[in-house]
């Protein structure tokens, strides 16, 4: 394990000289501005809201073809959070590191989506959206209520919110350092 974070860590800085930290500055500022309005207002939805929505009304429709309601309504948050995870691994891939912290930046704005829906499995207050329109289920009452963890509904939207904290500022600081990566690389190419 060691040896592979060693060599992670190489590529990362053959990447970083080969790469200028301007045009993702301002991603990352955005990345920033995005964690912060979470931080004051859990209703916040950033400009990847739309997309984050469409995902997990596809998720739905994915998984409807299992023939379990359980699944299908789990489905939307599964694709939900899937996609920014498996976006992340095909940039680890390309290798494209800073599209990677980004993609740990998407994880956390869905993180903290899932997390709102999922405190308001009591009360129902938040409008909903279904595949077709018309009136839709509450996804975390109908989950909650099937295992029996409805009255749990806003400890573990706390849980997620954290989870979607770390992940949110872990993002951006990997984002931070990987700029300032770039940069001493393309100082010490011009020495």
């Amino acid at each position: 394990m060691a040896d592979w974070i060693a060599r992670t860590l190489d590529d990362v800085d053959d990447w970083c000289a080969g790469h200028s930290p301007w045009p993702r500055a301002p991603l990352l500022l955005y990345m920033a501005y995005v964690g912060v309005r979470h931080l004051g207002d859990t209703d916040y939805t950033s400009l990847l809201g739309p997309l984050n929505l469409g995902i997990h009304e596809a998720g739905h429709l994915l998984f409807s073809f299992l023939s379990s309601d359980f699944l299908t309504v789990l489905g939307g948050t599964l694709l939900q959070l899937a996609a920014p995870i498996v976006s992340a691994f095909l940039f680890f891939r390309q290798p494209d590191y800073f599209a990677v912290a980004f993609c740990g930046s998407w994880l956390a704005t869905n993180l903290y989506n899932v997390a709102t829906y999922m405190a308001d499995a009591r009360e129902l207050d938040l409008p909903l959206v279904s595949v077709g329109g018309g009136e839709g289920d509450h996804d975390w009452n109908f989950m909650l209520s099937a295992v029996g963890l409805l009255n749990q509904d806003t400890h573990l939207a706390t849980l997620v919110r954290l989870l979607a904290f770390v992940v949110a500022w872990g993002s951006i600081a990997a984002g931070g350092w990987l700029l300032m990566r770039m940069h001493t690389a393309s100082r010490e190419r011009l020495e």
